[in-house]
């Protein structure tokens, strides 16, 4: 019997994208027996486990203006741009809570994409009931070089699940996964280029050389790991939702019209497709 996976790209604030394809989905009942996040793939992602359609653009739209949420003030003062007490606490536990019984009792399987910066290599927690380290894994997943501190949990330091594995189609196929729904957040004919930060990398993270490694190979990563999803869409295994275009939105956008514009546009292209998904994911396509 297959088992039916979704891979979700990061991108910061181009996972809104993926919200609005979530939350379709969600509307839909569309189900997956697992999935795999990676930075704001998971920290948005997380709430297909928990089962709360909106609540992503929500609050995303909520606090996008509140220094609390994401500022540079921020970043000085505690090494992060996006406030790790106010986003991994505050919100999911106070201001707009997760559905924490609902986010247990979901048999879907979610992993997390973290990267081992000591190792430079990805390692994938499972988001099972949201308790605090799990959380810290989340933080961790979405820690961008030199926009957040290094994130120490149980003796190890990780940082961007992006950095060692940006599309982690290959890790879910390694469960088991042989039916998968990949959303990128960027268009088909994307390639990434090399980081132009790299100078300031090697000087910052200079006592892990095997991060600042797969940091300066990440895009070589990158264009492979595109290569083979869409050798797996070829081959009938793989379904791939993305944009048509570049989205265009900051990192750390602060307009809630774009935020609300790059969420239509994933509820669009969802909508559009939806039947497609459904035969897909019944193994009609």
């Amino acid at each position: 019997m297959s088992k039916k996976g979704l891979v979700l790209e990061g991108g910061a604030m181009r996972g809104l994208f993926s919200c609005g394809i979530l939350d379709t989905f969600m509307e839909n009942g569309i189900e997956f027996d697992g999935a795999v996040g990676i930075s704001a793939g998971a920290c948005f992602g997380c709430n297909l486990k928990s089962r709360q359609p909106g609540r992503a653009l929500r609050y995303n739209r909520r606090f996008a203006g509140d220094k609390r949420f994401c500022s540079f003030r921020s970043l000085l003062k505690t090494g992060d741009i996006y406030n790790a007490e106010f986003c991994y606490k505050t919100i999911p536990q106070e201001l707009d809570p997760f559905d924490f019984d609902t986010l247990k009792a979901n048999p879907m399987e979610f992993y997390m994409g973290v990267t081992d910066i000591e190792t430079g290599k990805a390692v994938y927690p499972k988001f099972t009931d949201g308790n605090e380290k799990e959380l810290a894994w989340m933080q961790a997943s979405a820690s961008m070089p030199l926009a957040a501190r290094i994130v120490e949990i149980d003796g190890g330091k990780y940082m961007d699940g992006g950095i060692a594995d940006s599309i982690p189609l290959q890790f879910l196929q390694s469960k088991g996964y042989d039916r998968n729904v990949v959303i990128l957040t960027q268009p088909r004919n994307y390639v990434k280029s090399p980081n132009k930060l790299m100078p300031i990398i090697r000087l910052v993270y200079r006592k892990y050389p095997k991060f600042v490694e797969a940091v300066e190979h990440r895009h070589e990563m990158y264009n492979a790991e595109t290569r083979y999803v869409f050798e797996q869409e070829k081959a009938g295994k793989v379904l791939v939702l993305c944009p048509e275009a570049p989205l265009g939105i900051s990192r750390i956008e602060k307009d809630v019209n774009e935020l609300q514009r790059v969420y239509d546009m994933g509820k669009r292209i969802a909508n559009e497709r939806l039947q497609e998904i459904k035969d897909f994911l019944a193994g009609d396509a």
